[in-house]
């Protein structure tokens, strides 16, 4: 009887962290998706890199209005069921993001292609001044529908379910770990915490959330409700756009499902003793744990609420955890500035498309990552490692990953010559740029400046319009159509060349692909080793202040860290990067919408601001592992 009263009780506690990892998973999996679509939305609502960066803060923002409350009251309350509250909440606003796309038009991007095709297979992109009645017009004042056009002010919901599952998503964390940590034998729970988040966070939900972005980028965001055959454009094109809606669909629906579980577990568990033979049976001891928690739980709301800014003091006199403050509000700082923004960086810098830039983050970084915080979780338990010893791993590993970040950032790809922006002239100033895209070849053609419609030619050059290329006919349709008799063309090639260019923006150079495999080699060691110092930084945190206090630090430290760092941290990274936009389109009602093109270098320093911020954030975990040094724990 005994013995089954014990697997009785085993069998509760293990259905709690299978629960839990599969709502790891599934938040996991929609925060990884909400990264590897920001490209995405960022052109579907023609957004700057700023205003998606705000978006995507939005997350840390809902966490910012719940989590030290829900830490700490938390505690005191039916653990499971709040975790459950939380699983729906953020099914409710993943759900809210996707539909989204349904309230709103087809998505019509700028292309001067099919306006011409519309009239004749033989059209000229360059018209003369005079003929400019019989050509399609180009709107410069926006009329009263313009301004009024679907989808304009739409990204605001999207903001707000993303808000709403950062709501969601905080009792997760901070109440699933201290329930194990309070209920598992002291030795194991370093094990136990790092199964679970290696199993989940760090390999399955983020590696299906990149897989799943990968998928959908591929598909246009219209499929099934236009000719795909009509649709001009490549998923390597600046103004592509995939089914960033249908992962959040996909989410939402298994973020609900992980929340049933939760509502059938118990409050609590007993601690496990050393022999679960020596344990009380698994009813007598849950009614009992429980009596006493409904003692603690029966106490009004005011009276518990007493005790929360003394807590609050007493953990910030912990030097070793306000140190890891510090460090944690750094070093989140550059790690949420380059997840956030990777897989742009990929595809501006080296020239691959959004699908397979979230491939390569799923299927390298991201299995590298758990394999790395699994073994400092084996390590922690192996050799038994203290504060002290923990707090130097954790500094140790950081700091060789910083080392490999400087390589990192030294592989680069030029940038792709442009006629206007980067042949004719190297700046970044709007103004200029508008003067510099007319040429003597192009001058009497009637272009529109605010034009993106690329189209390349067979010596490297990209013009931004077959109209500024100068071509006077074109033969086939759709993603075929080439351009013939470009006049800015025939005055860059050698007499009896080729005058034609065809669609889309020219590819990089060969030797940029060597130079984007030692980038992804680099990049997968660095987090490889970056993790190994996860988990017993994570230890350190549990085991350096008082029991009681766990859930409180372990919120506290998630909420400072996103609130000081994941919610500017977008923002002001995205700004950087639009300091270095080359081209800008120009949205129906006048204003700026997204980026066209980059410039690369200028990317590229402003993605290495995160070495810096890293290099910060070493100090502190220096300090950090001498403080650890005066605990007695």
């Amino acid at each position: 009887m005994d013995s089954m009263l014990t697997f009785a009780l085993l069998l509760c506690f293990q259905l709690f962290i299978v629960a839990l990892s599969f709502a790891y998973f599934s938040k996991a999996l929609a925060g990884t998706y909400m990264k590897s679509s920001i490209t995405q939305i960022e052109r579907r609502f023609d957004l700057s890199s700023m205003h998606i960066g705000l978006i995507d803060g939005s997350f840390e923002m809902g966490n910012l209005l719940f989590l030290a409350v829900v830490s700490h009251f938390g505690a005191k309350l039916h653990r499971p069921r709040l975790i459950a509250v939380g699983c729906f909440l953020m099914a409710v606003g993943a759900f809210l993001t996707g539909l989204t796309h349904f309230f709103m038009g087809c998505y019509k991007y700028d292309t001067m292609i099919q306006a011409f095709q519309n009239d004749s297979e033989n059209t000229a992109a360059c018209v003369d001044p005079l003929k400019t009645l019989d050509a399609p017009e180009i709107q410069i004042e926006p009329s009263v529908e313009d301004k009024k056009e679907p989808g304009s002010n739409m990204w605001i919901y999207v903001f707000l379910g993303n808000a709403l599952r950062g709501i969601g998503e905080t009792p997760v964390t901070p109440l699933g770990i201290s329930y194990i940590d309070d209920f598992a034998k002291a030795e194991n729970s370093p094990f136990y915490i790092g199964k679970a988040l290696m199993l989940t966070i760090t390999l399955l939900g983020p590696m299906f959330g990149f897989l799943l972005g990968s998928y959908c980028a591929k598909l246009y965001v219209d499929i099934g409700y236009v000719d795909m055959e009509s649709v001009t454009i490549s998923p390597k094109d600046a103004r592509w756009v995939g089914a960033w809606w249908m992962g959040f669909l996909v989410s939402s629906a298994l973020l609900l499902i992980s929340s049933i579980p939760f509502w059938f577990l118990p409050r609590s568990l007993p601690r496990q003793e050393g022999d679960m033979e020596k344990s009380t049976p698994a009813c007598d001891t849950l009614d009992r744990t429980g009596e006493a928690l409904n003692n603690n739980h029966n106490l009004k709301l005011t009276e518990i609420a007493k005790g929360f800014f003394p807590s609050l003091k007493h953990l910030l006199a912990t030097p070793a955890y306000f140190l890891l403050l510090c460090g944690s509000i750094l070093k989140f700082n550059s790690f949420i500035g380059l997840f956030t923004f990777k897989a742009k960086y990929m595809e501006q810098q080296f020239g691959q498309s959004a699908s397979r830039a979230n491939f390569l983050i799923g299927m390298l970084n991201l299995p590298a990552v758990a394999v790395g915080i699994f073994l400092g979780g084996l390590m922690m338990k192996r050799y038994k490692l203290n504060v002290v010893s923990g707090a130097q791993l954790s500094f140790a590993t950081s700091f060789m990953a910083y080392l490999l970040m400087l390589l990192q950032f030294g592989t680069k790809c030029d940038n792709i010559p442009v006629a206007g922006l980067y042949y004719t002239m190297h700046t970044i100033s709007y103004l200029k740029i508008h003067v510099n895209l007319y040429l003597l070849c192009n001058r009497n053609c009637s272009c529109s400046v605010e034009d993106w419609d690329p189209v390349c030619s067979d010596n490297g050059i990209t013009y931004i319009s077959p109209c500024m290329a100068g071509c006077l006919g074109s033969s086939g349709h759709g993603k075929n159509t080439v351009f013939h008799n470009c006049s800015c063309v025939s005055a860059s090639f050698p007499a009896g060349s080729s005058m034609s260019v065809r669609l889309g923006q020219c590819p990089h150079a060969k030797d940029c692909s060597r130079s984007f495999t030692s980038y992804m080699a680099v990049s997968v060691l660095s987090s490889f080793i970056n993790s190994l110092g996860f988990t017993p930084g994570y230890m350190v945190i549990i085991r350096c202040i008082s029991p009681e206090l766990k859930s409180l630090a372990l919120g506290m430290q998630t909420l400072v860290a996103r609130t000081l760092g994941g919610i500017p941290a977008p923002v002001y990274f995205g700004a950087l990067i639009d300091s270095t936009c080359l081209k800008w389109s120009i949205k129906k009602c006048g204003g700026r919408g997204a980026c066209r093109i980059y410039d690369s270098d200028m990317y590229r320093y402003a993605m290495e601001t995160n070495v810096g911020i890293e290099c910060y954030s070493e100090v502190m975990l220096v300090i950090k592992a001498d403080k650890a040094k005066y605990l007695h724990i």
